[in-house]
């Protein structure tokens, strides 16, 4: 779906792409009119006429591509998770600011006119204070080796199960919707699956905002769940199903069901908004500060590494469940 919000953005044009499977290469290329092939990304990043790309590897490149591409000078989207750890994160901010070029990481989520909806009602207090969230996402999923997406059940690459691959749209939703998170509990483990990744992730967010979230993820359930509900002191807001778009608000005046569809194509207002963001020289909506804080939280659901904000330190540790 990125490829054809790339062609479809005004001021883009899909000029080169680099795969290592030639049949893959030439297939892509075929559907897309792609005018330049690469069986190296090196070499796309060395082609003069390229001025940004796109990087839509698994997470373990992320970041030696993007400095990469950042020494080329070529502007940078990139997709999520942004990559395995804090540090690389802070390396590819590093590099994009040094050599000037313009670094966004692909959240879509926040374009998506619900999301929008949920932030005008928050922030004119049209549900009161925001006291707890709820966020559900279920997608039954095997990774096997032979699947085209078969990597995410390796953690050398994906850095983890469901949490990392799904659950960073939602932090990176919920950052957006109640600011910097301050703490972090959580348990992570392996429900169903046979392989070394995890399958079913819950964490408990408090934010510096006070709001406490939870957020559970999981490849392990038959049903698909993608549902978001926020409690404030003065309504609720329900999302049965958040790429729907239908929303549902209780206050003291009622019950109001509204309908903010998002786009046929989820990636295209992000890939308008980079394109834009490069010709205005301004920051995209998602930056990579942006994408650092989710992996930030990401690293402390995970138990990599003690959260802390403000002063505050997240004590307990354990492992992912074997």
């Amino acid at each position: 779906m990125v490829a054809p919000a790339l062609r479809a953005a005004d001021g883009s044009e899909l000029l080169a792409v680099a795969r290592a499977d030639p049949s893959r290469l030439a297939v892509f290329a075929a559907a897309h009119d792609v005018k330049r092939t690469y069986a190296r990304w090196p070499d796309l990043i060395a082609d003069p006429d390229v001025n940004a790309v796109y990087i839509a590897t698994p997470p373990d490149v992320h970041g030696t591509q993007t400095v990469a591409a950042a020494e080329a000078g070529k502007h940078v989207l990139c997709e999520k998770p942004m990559a395995l750890t804090v540090d690389e994160c802070q390396r590819m901010i590093d590099a994009c600011r040094a050599h000037s070029v313009t670094l966004g990481i692909a959240y879509y989520r926040g374009f998506f006119p619900v999301v929008r909806r949920v932030q005008e009602i928050l922030s004119s207090g049209g549900i009161g204070r925001p006291i707890i969230a709820h966020v559900m996402l279920f997608s039954p999923f095997d990774p096997t080796q032979d699947h085209p997406r078969g990597w995410l059940g390796d953690r050398a690459r994906a850095g983890g199960g469901p949490m990392m691959d799904m659950g960073c749209h939602r932090i990176e939703m919920l950052l957006r919707l109640f600011g910097p998170v301050g703490d972090v509990t959580s348990w992570v483990g392996r429900l169903k699956i046979e392989r070394d990744i995890d399958d079913t992730g819950t964490a408990v967010l408090q934010f510096a905002s006070g709001v406490h979230a939870t957020l559970t993820v999981s490849w392990a359930p038959s049903e698909r769940r993608d549902s978001v509900e926020i409690f404030g002191d003065r309504g609720t807001i329900s999302i049965p199903v958040l790429g729907a778009g239908t929303m549902i608000l209780r206050t003291a005046a009622g019950e109001r069901t509204e309908h903010h569809p998002s786009h046929p194509n989820h990636h295209e207002p992000l890939v308008d908004d980079f394109i834009r963001a490069v010709a205005e020289r301004r920051s995209p909506l998602v930056t990579g500060e942006i994408g650092l804080e989710v992996n930030r939280t990401e690293a402390a659901i995970y138990r990599e590494q003690p959260f802390t904000r403000s002063g505050r330190r997240r004590l307990e540790e354990s492992n992912i469940q074997k």
